[in-house]
């Protein structure tokens, strides 16, 4: 991750946005997300923004739209390739993460994409274990823009307005281990959030909105 940081600091502006955006869109449409965080190139972006390197508004326009795209791409991945994907070892040697990503799909359907999109490993494989469980393509891209909008704002700004905080630390800590530390404080923050939701019980008690594939003990599907 430090050389992904070091390369977005030391890039002109548009090789900049490029770096930030295809790292958000990878995370969501390959499965990479709990390995390189987008979450870390959005907010360096918020930062350098605040430092006048990059354009506020263009980061959140690229962020936004690479992260709603990223989100896009799984679905339709999960889509084409139903449960196959489920075997793929850098999922299967992650069993109880995936576990639990299914069981929220289940619990909260469309919500769950929202949520997701505020937790690494729930942002890198929520969007495929939708699209393979057939939600809906305009209720996932309804909750995919909801989430992706929110995320991208929240992510890009907390980078931004911590700029002058950014200064300060680095000074100490040196330039990337602060962004290091900046993206995992709002990684925290998110995680808390989605487990207070997720935890909660809607009106009657939890519903079955969906059903994904159930992942056998011997590493295949049922």
């Amino acid at each position: 991750m430090t050389w992904i940081i070091d390369a977005v600091r030391n890039a002109g502006p548009l090789p900049a946005y490029l770096i930030i955006s295809a790292l958000v869109f990878a995370e969501d449409a390959f499965f990479i997300g709990f390995i390189l965080p987008g979450e870390t190139a959005a907010v360096l972006g918020g930062v350098l923004a605040s430092q006048h390197h990059l354009q506020l508004w263009l980061v959140l326009v690229f962020v936004i739209a690479a992260a709603i795209g990223g989100d896009t791409a799984g679905y339709q991945i999960g889509r084409r390739f139903g449960s196959r994907i489920l075997e793929i070892s850098l999922l299967q040697k992650r069993r109880a993460g995936l576990d639990r990503a299914r069981d929220l799909l289940a619990r909260k359907g469309g919500s769950a994409v929202f949520l997701g999109r505020f937790t690494a490993f729930f942002r890198a494989v929520m969007p495929a274990l939708a699209g393979l469980s057939h939600m809906p393509y305009r209720r996932f891209l309804a909750f995919n823009i909801a989430g992706g909008a929110t995320w991208g704002a929240a992510v890009v700004l907390a980078g931004y307005f911590a700029g002058s905080a950014y200064l300060t630390a680095a000074k100490t800590f040196g330039p990337t281990a602060t962004i290091a530390l900046l993206a995992a404080l709002t990684a925290a923050a998110a995680a808390w959030y989605v487990r207070k939701r997720s935890k909660a019980k809607p009106p009657g008690g939890p519903k079955q909105h969906l059903r994904p594939p159930r992942i056998a003990r011997h590493g295949g599907t049922t």
